[in-house]
Order: C-alpha cells, then structure tokens, then sequence
C-alpha cells in the first residue's frame, strides 16, 4: 500500500496546550512494500510522522494518502477507524498498553473491536502468537506475568492480529538488550516480507537502518529534509555531515580503510559481511 504526503502540517495539542507546526509541509511517497527508516534528532517530528499516517495526528494543512483513502482536516471519526484497521502502528514500550487478563483476550481485543467473530479472533490470535515466536500456551496467562521481552512480543502480536496493510512502528527494539532487540526486529522484518507490508519504522540506531531499512526519510524541525535509498544516503558523505546522521559501524571501517590504502571499494558496504567480500574482491585481505 502506496503513502503520500502532500504538503502536510500538523500542530499538536492537548487541551489549551498546542505545539505549532510538529509537522511543517510534509511532502514525499513511500512505494508499496518498502520498508522504511525514519530517522533524525530529538524533537524533528519522526513520531508525529508516524501518528499522521493512521489519525491520530490531522492534518491542519495538506493530505496524507494510504492507498486510496485520504487523511485531512474534514475525516470524521468513522472513516478514521477504516485507516487506523489499515495502519497498524506500534508506540515506544507497547507492553505498557497491554491491559486485559490474558494473552488471549489482549490479543483478541483488536479483532472483536473492528467486527470479527470471537472464535475468528481466537483463531487469529493462536497464529499471531507463534508468528511472534511465543507458544500457544501463553495465550492463558496474565500478561503481567510476562519477560519484559514476551510483553513486546505479546503487544506486537496484538498489532499483527488486525491484519494491517501498513505496519508503523517508533522504536520497536527500545529498553531491550542486543539480543531481544534483534529478534523483536527480525520477526518484523520476516513479517514485512512474507505479508508484502509496507513498514515505516522510526529509530535512532543506524545498524538498524543498515539491517533491515530499503530507504530512508530524515526529519529535522518538523519537516522531512531528505528521502533517499539507504545505500545512497551512506555514500552521500556531504549530506550525512550537514544533517548529523551517524553511520553504521561497518561503513566508518570501510572509510577509514579506503583513506588508508588509497583503494576504493566497489560500492558501499553496510554490514561487516559485505565490508568482508569487498575487501577479498579488491584482494586487501
């Protein structure tokens, strides 16, 4: 499913408190089944992005498309429901949003909210389960009782259990260890792929952008400053320096080691193990 944003800006407020132009003309495309990293400092408005694309950010100006369904400043509360069915997002910490007393019942909780029959949404919520890399058996417990892990899975569950065509996500990995971080975003990535989703994920960690992003849009100040492929923003040395944006461990290596030897690999490398066919083909190791 295709996202357009067409000069998008967006203030934000709660009760007499309002922030001014959290998104300030917004304009670019996210082609269907890409997987998307959106990054950028504190305050550059990656979240409020995110809250644009399923309604819980309007638009005071300008119009947000999933596929064929618009979002502006006219959509009533009913049409938001059909975009928010379409456009599974994930908040910071979603196991703090878990609330019912099961697994099951938490998971369900989406399903019977949109009209899908009981036993459907159990049926749902036993394939999600495993799909998150839990058993079957969990579905009975508390999710209080929980690993602070299994409450991720669990809430990333309850998200997949609605069937989205859009998956967004703000820090997925955050507040877990190297190890829980990367099976929380491996069993995203696997998802993206087999579902054919189109994923939009906020993160401060470039490794993750080098991981498992296609492209990549940079927000600074409330305005999307940069949309490009992830290999062609970390071979735009200029672009990176002007905006700030860190670069993954593998292509500071792959600098340092072209500066050294005078030789220029044959293209960018993002992880270690193309850093490792590179420097064989180019016969430095």
């Amino acid at each position: 499913m295709q996202i357009t944003f067409k000069d998008v800006t967006a203030d934000y407020q709660i009760g007499p408190l309002r922030t001014p132009r959290v998104l300030d003309s917004v304009d670019f495309n996210l082609e269907p089944g890409t997987f998307t990293a959106v990054i950028g400092h504190t305050g550059s408005g990656k979240s409020s992005l995110l809250k644009a694309m399923n309604g819980l950010l309007i638009p005071v100006k300008g119009e947000v498309h999933i596929g064929g369904t618009v979002i502006n400043r006219s959509k009533n509360k009913k049409s938001l429901k059909t975009i928010r069915k379409k456009v599974g997002m994930v908040f910071q910490f979603p196991e703090s949003q878990l609330f019912a007393e099961t697994v099951e019942q938490d998971i369900c909780f989406g399903p019977l909210n949109f009209g899908v029959p009981l036993e459907e949404a159990k049926r749902i919520a036993r394939q999600v389960i495993q799909q998150v890399g839990l058993g079957p058996d969990i579905l009975t417990k508390s999710p209080f009782a929980l690993s602070g892990g299994q409450k991720r899975r669990v809430a990333i569950a309850g998200i997949l259990a609605m069937q989205p065509e859009v998956l967004v996500l703000d820090e997925p990995g955050a507040g877990l260890d190297p190890r829980g971080k990367k099976e929380i975003l491996s069993l995203i990535s696997k998802w993206h792929n087999n579902e054919k989703l189109t994923t939009v994920m906020v993160t401060h960690d470039m490794e993750d952008v080098a991981h498992y992003a296609d492209n990549v849009v940079v927000m600074e100040k409330g305005q999307a400053v940069l949309h490009k492929g992830v290999r062609e923003l970390f071979a735009d040395i200029h672009a990176l320096k002007s905006l700030r944006v860190d670069i993954p461990q593998a292509r500071k290596l792959q600098l340092k080691i072209e500066q050294e030897t005078g030789v220029k690999l044959p293209q960018v490398c993002l992880t270690i193990d193309e850093l490792a066919n590179c420097l064989m083909k180019a016969g430095l190791v």
